[in-house]
C-alpha cells in the first residue's frame, strides 16, 4: 500500500520577497485554485479571483485547473503572490458596460434638458430615420443586456475594476457621441432616404439574429460553463452556417450590424465606433482561432477568423 506524498507550499510576495504563507501537508491533486482557497483561509481580503501566483516572480499566471504535482516543483514549492485588485463577476461587467449606453443613447433621443439648446428641450426630430436608429440601437444593448441574464453562462472568472472603468467610459463615451449627432437638431438624413435606412434595417436585424443564434449555440456547447470539449459546428439554425467559414462568427454579425447602423444613420462618428470595434473584434477572432487550432487536431483548415476567405 503506498503512501500519499504531500507537499509543503510557501507563498511569497511577488515584489518584497516577504513570506506571507506557509500551507502543510497539501494533497498532490490539490490544484492552483485549491492553494488559493487555503491562502484566502489566511488572508481573508484576498479572495481567489484577486490572487494571481506563480513559480517565478516574473513568469506566468498560473491557471486555477493546474495540478499541483504536475507542475515543475519538487514537493517543497514556493509560489509568488500578486494582488490583483478588487474584482467583479462577467455578468456585473456586461451589465454595467451595456445599460449606460442604452441610457445614454435615450437621453440624447428625448432631448433632455441641457443635451442641446433649450429652443429643443423635449422635442423630437422631424427625420423618421432618426426613430428608426434609436430604435435599432436600443434593440441591440437590450438584447445585450437579456443574453447576458439568460444566455450567456460565465465561468468563475473576473475582471479588475479598474478595468472595468476603462471599458464603462469607452461604451458609454463612444454612445453619448453617436446620439449627440444622430439626435442632433440640425442632423440629415441618410443621401437615398427611406431605401437605404430600410435596406439597412433588413441588415441589421439579420445580423442581430445570426448574433443571438451564435450566442445560443456556444452556451450550449460550452454547458456549464466549463471550456469546451468540442470546437463549434453548424446546426440545422441556417445562421449557424457561417461556423463553416469562420471561427467567430458572433463577431462578424456583430460587425455586419454596426456597418448596417453606420449606413442608416451615415453619421461618420457611427462609422470610426465602427472601424475600432472590427479591429478590436479582429484581435479576439483571432486568438480565439489559434487556440481552436492548438486545442483540436482536426479542426477546419477552411475557416478563417472572422471574415470569410479574408481574415
Amino acid at each position: 500500500m503506498s503512501r500519499t506524498t504531500f507537499f509543503e507550499v510557501w507563498v511569497l510576495d511577488a515584489n518584497t520577497r516577504k513570506h506571507l504563507c506557509y500551507l502543510d501537508k497539501v494533497e498532490p491533486y490539490s490544484t492552483v485554485g485549491d492553494i488559493k482557497s487555503l491562502f484566502h483561509k489566511s488572508y481573508p481580503h484576498w479572495y481567489p479571483a484577486r490572487q494571481a501566483l506563480k513559480l517565478d516572480p516574473k513568469g506566468k499566471v498560473l491557471r486555477d485547473d493546474e495540478i499541483l504535482q504536475n507542475l515543475p516543483v519538487g514537493t517543497v514549492a514556493t509560489m509568488y503572490f500578486k494582488d490583483l485588485g478588487p474584482q467583479l463577476g462577467w455578468t456585473t461587467v456586461f451589465l454595467a458596460e451595456y445599460i449606460g449606453p442604452l441610457l445614454t443613447y435615450l437621453l440624447f433621443y428625448f432631448r433632455v434638458p441641457y443635451t442641446y439648446s433649450h429652443s429643443y428641450v423635449l422635442t423630437s426630430s422631424p427625420h423618421p430615420a432618426v426613430t428608426r436608429a434609436c430604435v435599432c440601437h436600443s434593440f441591440h444593448y437590450m438584447k445585450r443586456l437579456m443574453e447576458t441574464i439568460f444566455v450567456h453562462r460565465f465561468s468563475h472568472g473576473t475582471m479588475p475594476l479598474r478595468k472595468i472603468v476603462r471599458n464603462c467610459a469607452y461604451y458609454w463615451g463612444f454612445s453619448a457621441w453617436l446620439a449627440y449627432y444622430i439626435n442632433h437638431p440640425l442632423y440629415t438624413p441618410p443621401s437615398y432616404g427611406e431605401l437605404q435606412v430600410n435596406c439597412a434595417i433588413v441588415v441589421f436585424v439579420i445580423c442581430e439574429l445570426g448574433n443571438f443564434s451564435i450566442h445560443l449555440t456556444l452556451n450550449d456547447l460550452r454547458g456549464d460553463g466549463a471550456r469546451c470539449k468540442s470546437y463549434p459546428v453548424p446546426t440545422r439554425n441556417p445562421f449557424t452556417w457561417l461556423f463553416l467559414f469562420v471561427s467567430c462568427p458572433n463577431y462578424t454579425y456583430e460587425v455586419g450590424a454596426w456597418v448596417s447602423f453606420s449606413v442608416m444613420t451615415q453619421s461618420l462618428p457611427v462609422v470610426f465606433y465602427t472601424i475600432l470595434g472590427f479591429v478590436q473584434m479582429s484581435i479576439w477572432a483571432k486568438g480565439k482561432h489559434k487556440a481552436y487550432g492548438r486545442e483540436f487536431k482536426d479542426y477546419p483548415r477552411l475557416r478563417m477568423s472572422i471574415i470569410p476567405l479574408i481574415l
